[in-house]
């Protein structure tokens, strides 16, 4: 048995300021740490052996503050160029240590034009249907950005490729990252269709688990449970 645990960072300072945040490197507010701490607590007694998170400081600062909680240290294992050699570890990992692998697959979607705007502003110049459609919808772009279909694309490979073996090996894996990439990811695991994605918000610093055993993932939810085989 094994356990598959995402959880999307804690408010962000510009979550914070209601503005559209995407690649912009924004980190957690205050309100964003107690939330990781809560997720923390949350998490305390699985152990987790593996975890894996985006480019982003807000989803790696929620990762670290998880970790300290666990009493383990997360050692990011790099793999572009310099320093995937210069920063190897040295050796086997220790008991408290686990190895980070972070990747941009996993950042949140681009938001193109509209990064850095405040939201409410926005839903001002282009109507609230408009502006829903571009935040919870599919297939539907903001100006110059990624839809949710394009996250879908970039980051299930990565999952399937990277992240998911994982639990064959008996590891307990926690992803760390954003609203948008997870919801690709739990649209994939839940087999949801593209009507349905809109009516999935994740709230921050709250942790969803997936159950690995005998081939089948089940997610853990005090009020849903879903069984299905494994596809990868």
């Amino acid at each position: 048995m094994s356990y598959l645990v995402l959880v999307r960072h804690g408010e962000s300072q510009w979550n914070l300021d209601n503005k559209f945040t995407g690649w912009v490197d924004v980190p957690l507010s205050k309100q964003g740490v107690k939330e990781a701490q809560r997720t923390a607590k949350a998490l305390k007694k699985l152990s987790i052996d593996i975890a894996y998170t985006s480019k982003l400081e807000r989803a790696q600062e929620t990762l670290m503050i998880i970790l300290s909680q666990q009493k383990k240290t997360g050692i990011f294992l790099h793999e572009d160029r310099h320093e995937k050699r210069w920063s190897l570890h040295p050796h086997e990992f220790e008991k408290n240590e686990i190895p980070i692998y972070s990747d941009e697959d996993l950042n949140e979607r681009y938001y193109g034009k509209l990064q850095g705007k405040n939201k409410d502003k926005i839903r001002k110049e282009f109507g609230e249907k408009q502006v829903f459609a571009w935040r919870r919808g599919f297939s539907d772009k903001p100006p110059g950005a990624e839809s949710l279909k394009d996250v879908y694309h970039r980051t299930i490979p990565y999952l399937k490729d990277t992240i998911l073996p994982q639990l064959k090996k008996r590891k307990d894996v926690l992803v760390s990252a954003h609203g948008n990439s997870l919801r690709a990811i739990i649209k994939f695991l839940d087999k949801i269709s593209d009507e349905e994605i809109p009516n999935l918000e994740l709230p921050f610093g709250t942790p969803i688990i997936y159950e690995y055993k005998q081939h089948t993932l089940r997610r853990v939810h005090k009020e849903f449970t879903f069984d299905r085989p494994i596809e990868w």
